[in-house]
């Protein structure tokens, strides 16, 4: 996994979207199309903005699906996943084909029907960040390393929930959601490229676990250290407890 550092949570925002529209173009340019994987969350609102406004990527052949969502809230509600794609990514590039998933009714039938069609092809680009609990996407310490269901009901730990409340999606945790639909960990890992951005000081201790201690289902992000076409972007902040050696130079520019 490679790793990138940032002097601030714009310049890694900036500097990943400009990697992700390089992709893009050229998958687009290689395929005819792109199938991308996208995350939500706090973590990823600048890193969408500067992508949305990227230039020369025809969304048209652009192929979404979404990593994961809550059973049981309405996408009314301001923290519904689907809402947001579809404000901060869907809308704003007109992209046509995308896959939603709505747990409000039959969590369980939306997992199997949208994992079989995500499991039709490749996909090309995945997006993702980390948890404050190491988790990625909704997989919460212990992850499940092996299942291999593209989708996979589950049961959100308490950690999990506090950050949902801290980010202000929520007013309290007994509002967070108890369940979720969640990409599993082996799909999420067959993406032909991951990138991973994770900002700001509350993510720190996560992200040393994740890239200084063991691959471990107690640290489900660990696992993108097995990936060959992985790359963390962090800024100053989140990357503060990771030692010099591994998290590289910080780099001043998005250009770098």
């Amino acid at each position: 996994m490679q790793i990138k550092t940032y002097a601030d949570r714009a310049t890694m925002s900036r500097a990943a979207a400009r990697h992700a529209s390089r992709t893009l173009r050229d998958t687009i340019a290689r395929r005819g199309g792109a199938r991308l994987v996208a995350a939500t969350g706090a973590s990823q609102f600048e890193f969408l903005a500067a992508l949305t406004d990227a230039p020369g990527i025809e969304w048209s052949r652009v192929e979404m699906f979404h990593l994961d969502e809550y059973v049981g809230l309405s996408i009314d509600h301001p923290a519904s996943f689907r809402r947001y794609l579809l404000d901060r990514l869907i809308t704003k590039t007109g992209i046509c084909d995308y896959h939603l998933l709505d747990g409000e009714r039959d969590a369980e039938g939306v997992a199997d029907r949208i994992g079989r069609e995500l499991a039709r092809a490749p996909v090309d680009v995945a997006f993702v960040g980390i948890g404050e609990n190491a988790h990625l996407a909704f997989n919460d310490p212990p992850a499940d390393f092996a299942v291999e269901r593209p989708y996979i009901i589950v049961t959100l730990d308490e950690a999990c929930r506090r950050q949902q409340v801290g980010e202000g999606w929520f007013r309290s945790v007994d509002e967070v959601p108890a369940q979720a639909i969640s990409m599993s960990i082996r799909q999420i890992l067959k993406s032909r490229e991951i990138l991973c951005m994770v900002p700001d000081a509350r993510k720190a201790g996560a992200v040393k676990a994740s890239i200084d201690g063991d691959i471990s289902p107690l640290t489900p992000a660990s696992i993108l250290r097995t990936h060959a076409n992985a790359t963390l972007y962090l800024d100053r902040d989140s990357a503060a407890l990771v030692p010099r050696a591994i998290r590289g130079e910080i780099l001043e520019s998005d250009e770098s």
